[in-house]
This record gives structure tokens, C-alpha cells and sequence, in this order.
């Protein structure tokens, strides 16, 4: 055992020095976490561990982005603004910003070798635009290959160790009195007993499935027995103990699991947030093309009435000079109030349209004074491009499979379950652990003679005690320091279930779950082909639909002057004439529903190859952080008495897939 002695003296040292190396480990992890370094692995501030780290208060006060584009109660809002302003503002954003930071507590929290929580993988499809027209559309999301709702967990299979060190202690005095049947013994028939206790002790878990703990023990009595030759007498022992486990618990791969399985779902969290955002950003693309062709409807619909309006007015002086039936007048006033109840709904479209807007774009929507009574004017407008520029799709889909970003929360999962399907079937195993108990132990007190008679002579026999025993705290503690008393036991302890079907139906279950999931990712994958394939097929729809529609507009604007010259000749009627209005009408409203679909389909295929925040130019960075280092798009300077649609740029929805020629 004198072979040993330093080996364990030097485990000692460590085991007293461990929470001392532990808060520097905690230090770097919580420098790594964000937002913990306030209250973990302060120089000094060992007590600091023992108070909560205080989250901030959430912010509801908008960025300055809007303050800067608002000019005399107008919101002058490009699209590259309006992504900002959502980028800086939009709740929906700003509730996933804390998923990174709640994963990364299940970090610290699987360090210290306790189960992890958990989190959620949902996310927000975002806002819809108004309802009840022919022009605006539903939201924009990429729902139907979404991840699993929740983070996979481990919490099945043996429990680890604890990996944080515990320094535990025991100060107590008590005072006991227990009435004697004889005095033989104790030589008083009450014996009285002070005892005063100081027990101190730290243990240690690891990640090999070891368990240490140092304890020092020290106890200190003073009793009324005559019979004492020490009293008050001090008790003290030091114990080494260790715990290893063989079979279930044993080995780095079972005990870190937790850890493997929360850093992966900091990963997880990441992908979430950027799922998030780029599902918010194209929902307020749409949200934004939305706007513009409400605004384009609109006008449409003005200049429907004008024509409403005009006809009525001729047919009015026609009849005053008896050239035209009254009834005439009549027709053409209906048509006139039929126009103007087409310019109230698309004009209340436009006001639900820039109330959600402004919802999305702020952090308390129609709340906020600087945007509540503004009106919204976009300054970009919808551009066919001349040429489409289209890209295998078989290109489209190899990129949306390798940037989509639940399809790679998909496989971190399954990587999770694989982890923690090792644990699951490790708890198949018997318990089997190797344990070694170590323990010296001293005794020492203030020397009582005892006196007692020799029952052949009758004399009386004087008794001193041993005098290595005499003295105080001291003596008994170098005692324990000398190993002058020493105990030693080692042994194995088992527990060995007879039939184990508990663990045999979670290891089963763990393996049904993670080919369902595998089954599962596969089902994403399809899924991100046909919606690959479908937005394409939409977008190509969409195209064709406008320049049909262009066609057609052209052709009944041609007919409306063809029917009024032959009206003004007397070959026509203002039935014809008012019909040909009609559908000059909805052919301009067809024309501006196919532009904005093809807006639409545009934003939805950049979706569907998980490439919105590239074709944007949004840096995650920025998103995370909710601040926008781009300036605001400079005012349009609008010529006096330009209506609503004039003084806008010009630009291209979205940004090419390729170069096409």
C-alpha cells in the first residue's frame, strides 16, 4: 500500500483543485454560448455561479430605418428596404434569435451531466396577403418539407455521471441524554453526551463512468461516563472512495452523448433561424409585389371609371338635345356606380395590404406613430424580363438539396438518434461496478483516570489511558495524516435484471423510431423535387399567363376604340360600348394578377432552392445580429401632381438563377 501512497495523494490534490479547473472550462464554454460571460468563470466571483444569468428585456421600439424613409406622411419603401426593415423588426425574426442561445444552455447543462431539454424546429410561414381580390396571393413558404417538430433528445439509456464537482459539508451540535439501566457500564444512570460534528467532503463524476469523492470527517464528544479514560474525545477519518462502472454507463461514448447530441442541436437552432428567415424575407417579397399590383389595380380601375364616367357624360348630353333614349343615361349611371364600388374594393385592398406590411416590417405593427397613419409607396415595380433565364432542374434540385435548410436539420437528427441509440442499447447491459474504499481514521482526547476494583484482591486499580491518544484535534488529525488506523476494502457490485424486457422495448422502440425518421428525410427529400419542379412549372405558367394577358389587353383596347368611333358614327350601342369597356377592364386587371403571379412564382421557386437570402444579398450575420449595414434607398423625387404610380424604378423580380442569353 506504501507504493501507492503518492498515487493517491496526488489524486487528492486534484480532486480538491477540480472546481478550480471546472470554472475555467465553464468560462470558455460560456464565452462560446453568447450572453453567458456576465455571470460564469469571473476571476473572483466563485459566488457569482450561484445567481441566475439575467436575460434582457425585449425590445419593441423600431430600428431608425423607418424613421429615415418616412417624408411628409408618405413611406417611401423599395424592396431592398422593406427586407431590411424585416430583417431589423419582424417579430417572427426576432422569436428565433433566442433559439441559438436556449441550445446553447443545453450545452452547459450537458457539461454538467444532466439531461438536455430540448427545443422547437417550428417556424412561421409568415403573413398572407389581403384577401378577397383577384390579384394578391396566398404566403409564401416552403411548409410541406418542413423539419420534426422537436429537438431529438437522449434520454433513454444509462444516466451519466455528474460532471460537475459538489463540495458538500455537515456542521452540527447536538446535545443527547438517554437514561441508563445500570451503572455498570457509564458508572451514572444518565448518560449525557455534547457532540459537535464537521464532516466536509467533494466528489467528482467523469466521463469515463468513474465516480471519486474525498471526505474528511472529524467528530467531537463529550459524555458524563466514569468509565471514559478520553473525554472530551475527537474522532476524525479521511475516506478516498471510487466508482467505476464496467458494463451499463461505461466509456466516453455513452457518458458524452449529451454533449455531442446539444452541440448538434446548436447546429439545429442555426438552421431553424435561418429557415425562419428566409421563409419571413419571402413572404414579405410577396407581401411587397402584392402591394405594388394592388397599387397597378388600382389604377386600373380608375381609368375604368374615367371611361364609365366620359360615356356617361356624352350619353347625358345626348339625351338633353333628344338624340339618345333616357334610358340610356340610366344604363351608363349603373355602369359608373359598378366602376366606382370596383375602385373602393381595390383601394381598401390596398389599405389591408399596407397594414400587413407595416406589421411585418415593424417590431408593433399599426402601434407605432412614426408608421400608424403613413401611407406606403413602393418604389419598385414588377418587370417582365425579356428573356427567361432558366436552369436545368435538375441543377436546381442538387442545389436545393444541398442548401435547404430543414432537409439538413433532417440529418442532424438522425445523427442525434444514432447517438443516442448507443446509449439506449448500452442500458441493455447488466450493472456491473468496480468500487475501492480507502479510509484512515485518528482518535484522540484529554487523559481520565479510571478507577475500578480487582475482583480477586479487592484492591482498587488505578487505569491511565494509552498517551498516544492524548491531546486534541490535532493529534487525532495527524493520526489520519500517518495512516496509523487504516481501512481498505475493494469489490465489484451487480445488478443483473432477469429478464430486461424495459430495455429491450426502449432499444427496439429507439431503432423503430430512427428507420421512421430515415424514412422520414427521404419523404423531405421527394418532396423538395416536386416542389422544385412545380415552382418551375409555375414560373414557366405564369409567364405565358402574362403575355397571353398582354395580348389580350392590347386586343380589347383596340376594341373599346374601334366600338366608340363606330358609336360616335351611330353604328353602334352603348350596350356594346359599355361591354367593350368591361372587358377592357378585366383584361388590364388579368394583365396585372398574371404580373404579379409571376412575381410570385419567381419568389417561390428562389424558395424552393433555398436560395431567397442569396438572391436577396442577405448576410445571416446581419439577420442574427437584427441590424442592416446597407443604407436606405434614396427618395424617388416625384414630378408635382404624379399619381401614385409614377416616380417609381423599374426593376426585375428576382435575381436570375443563371446568365441566360
Amino acid at each position: 500500500m506504501k507504493r501507492i501512497q503518492p498515487l493517491v495523494a496526488l489524486l487528492c490534490i486534484l480532486l480538491v483543485a477540480s472546481p478550480a479547473a471546472y470554472a475555467q472550462d465553464t468560462r470558455t464554454s460560456a464565452e462560446s454560448s453568447g450572453g453567458w460571460t456576465d455571470r460564469f468563470g469571473r476571476v473572483g466571483g466563485f459566488f457569482k455561479r450561484f445567481e441566475g444569468s439575467e436575460v434582457g428585456p425585449v425590445s419593441v421600439s423600431n430600428s431608425g430605418r423607418l424613421d429615415q424613409i418616412v417624408r411628409a406622411g408618405q413611406l417611401y419603401l423599395s424592396l431592398n428596404d422593406a427586407i431590411a426593415a424585416t430583417l431589423e423588426n419582424n417579430i417572427d425574426i426576432e422569436v428565433q434569435r433566442y433559439g441559438p442561445r436556449i441550445a446553447q444552455t443545453d450545452v452547459l447543462r450537458a457539461q454538467a451531466g444532466a439531461f438536455i431539454r430540448g427545443g422547437s424546429t417550428g417556424v412561421t410561414s409568415g403573413a398572407s396577403s389581403a384577401t378577397g381580390n383577384s390579384v394578391g396571393g396566398s404566403s409564401l413558404t416552403s411548409g410541406t418539407v418542413s423539419g420534426s417538430n422537436a429537438i431529438n433528445l437522449s434520454n433513454n439509456g444509462p444516466n451519466s455521471v455528474s460532471l460537475d464537482p459538489v463540495m458538500s459539508g455537515t456542521l452540527s451540535w447536538g446535545h443527547f441524554s438517554q437514561p441508563q439501566n445500570s451503572d455498570f457500564i457509564t458508572g451514572t444512570n444518565t448518560l449525557i453526551q455534547r457532540q459537535k460534528v464537521y464532516n466536509f467532503g467533494v466528489s467528482q463524476g467523469f466521463l469515463t463512468g468513474t465516480s471519486a469523492s474525498l471526505n474528511l470527517n472529524n467528530n467531537v464528544s463529550n459524555n458524563n461516563s466514569l468509565r471514559n479514560q478520553l473525554n472530551p474525545v475527537s474522532n476524525s477519518a479521511a475516506a478516498l472512495s471510487f466508482n467505476q462502472r464496467l458494463l451499463q454507463g461505461f466509456g466516453l461514448s455513452v457518458n458524452n452523448r449529451n454533449i455531442r447530441i446539444a452541440k448538434n442541436n446548436v447546429a439545429v437552432a442555426d438552421l431553424v433561424f435561418r429557415q425562419q428567415v428566409q421563409n419571413t424575407v419571402a413572404s414579405v417579397i410577396g407581401l411587397y409585389w402584392d402591394l405594388v399590383a394592388f397599387n397597378e389595380d388600382v389604377a386600373v380601375k380608375r381609368q375604368a371609371l374615367a371611361l364609365s364616367q366620359k360615356l356617361y357624360n356624352d350619353n347625358k348630353k345626348q339625351v338633353e338635345i333628344g338624340t339618345l333614349a333616357p334610358i340610356e343615361i340610366v344604363r351608363a349611371e349603373a355602369e359608373v356606380a359598378a366602376r366606382e364600388q370596383d375602385l373602393t374594393t381595390s383601394e381598401t385592398n390596398v389599405l389591408q395590404q399596407e397594414t400587413i406590411i407595416k406589421n411585418a416590417i415593424s417590431r408593433n405593427g399599426v402601434a407605432s406613430p412614426t408608421i400608424a397613419e403613413v401611407r406606403i409607396v413602393p418604389t419598385d415595380r414588377i418587370q417582365m424580363p425579356a428573356v427567361e433565364p432558366i436552369q436545368p432542374v435538375q441543377d436546381l434540385t442538387a442545389k436545393a438539396l444541398g442548401t435547404r435548410p430543414e432537409l439538413a436539420q433532417s440529418r442532424i437528427q438522425i445523427d442525434n438518434s444514432n447517438i443516442a441509440l448507443k446509449g439506449t442499447k448500452n442500458a441493455l447491459l447488466p450493472s456491473v461496478d468496480a468500487f475501492l474504499d480507502l479510509r484512515n481514521r485518528g482518535q484522540a482526547g484529554n487523559a481520565l483516570e479510571s478507577r475500578s476494583i480487582d475482583p480477586v484482591t479487592g484492591n482498587v486499580i488505578t487505569v491511565f489511558p494509552n498517551q498516544y491518544f492524548v491531546g486534541g484535534f490535532g493529534t487525532a488529525f495527524s493520526q489520519v495524516l500517518g495512516r496509523n488506523f487504516p481501512d481498505y476494502s475493494a469489490g465489484f457490485q451487480m445488478n443483473i435484471p432477469l429478464r430486461n424486457r424495459a430495455a429491450q422495448a426502449d432499444y427496439t422502440n429507439a431503432q423503430l423510431s430512427l428507420r421512421q425518421s430515415e424514412l422520414q428525410f427521404q419523404r423531405q427529400v421527394n418532396g423538395v423535387r416536386v416542389e422544385v419542379q412545380n415552382a418551375l412549372i409555375a414560373l414557366q405558367q405564369a409567364r405565358a399567363r402574362y403575355q397571353a394577358a398582354e395580348k389580350n389587353r392590347a386586343l380589347q383596347e383596340q376594341t373599346l376604340d374601334a366600338e366608340q368611333k363606330k358609336y360616335a358614327l351611330g353604328a353602334s350601342t352603348v350596350y356594346m360600348v359599355i361591354q367593350a369597356q368591361r372587358d377592357l377592364a378585366q383584361a388590364e386587371g388579368s394583365r396585372v394578377s398574371a404580373l404579379a403571379a409571376y412575381a410570385r412564382a419567381r419568389t417561390q421557386l428562389e424558395l424552393a432552392t433555398g436560395q431567397t437570402l442569396e438572391s436577396n444579398n442577405i448576410q445571416i450575420e446581419e439577420a442574427q445580429k437584427g441590424s442592416v449595414s446597407r443604407p436606405p434607398s434614396p427618395i424617388p423625387v416625384v414630378a408635382p401632381g404624379a399619381g401614385n404610380n409614377q416616380g417609381r424604378a423599374a426593376v426585375q423580380v428576382g435575381t436570375p438563377l443563371v446568365n441566360g442569353k
